[in-house]
């Protein structure tokens, strides 16, 4: 992440909704359920960026509007201002959502995650109890 880049405020904006598998298309997402991750974060879109070799600013004080509890979006540079493609496998804003939408689910802190959720899994105790209604 470079802050010296200039003019942010030209670059397509990605917020983690517009990616994510949870959410409807009322709700915020733009590319089909199948294609989507599971709850990106900023963090994990600008790392998939940074691998991509795609310019990124992180905006972590800013909101979705339709959901004003989600923080934070990503501004990605798709094109230099000659024109040119910064990524040429990365034309447009559909593109980049559906590619980093198959990296997320790949990224190292996902995958770490769930080595150490399977091995905690395993030790934990089997709810017990009726779990019947309440007389009043």
């Amino acid at each position: 992440m470079n802050d010296e880049l200039p003019n942010v405020k030209k670059w397509v904006v990605l917020y983690p909704v517009y990616i994510n598998s949870k959410k409807t298309i009322a709700e915020g997402r733009r590319i089909c359920a199948t294609k989507a991750c599971e709850n990106p974060t900023c963090d994990e879109i600008g790392d998939c960026c940074k691998f991509l070799n795609l310019p990124y600013h992180k905006e972590a004080e800013k909101a979705y509007p339709r959901d004003f509890m989600q923080r934070g979006r990503v501004r990605v540079l798709l094109k230099q201002e000659d024109g040119s493609l910064c990524n040429p496998e990365i034309s447009s804003r559909k593109h980049l959502m559906l590619k980093i939408a198959e990296m997320v689910p790949r990224h190292i802190g996902r995958t770490t995650k769930k080595q150490e959720s399977t091995s905690s899994s395993s030790n934990a105790p089997a709810k017990s109890g009726k779990g019947g209604k309440k007389k009043k």
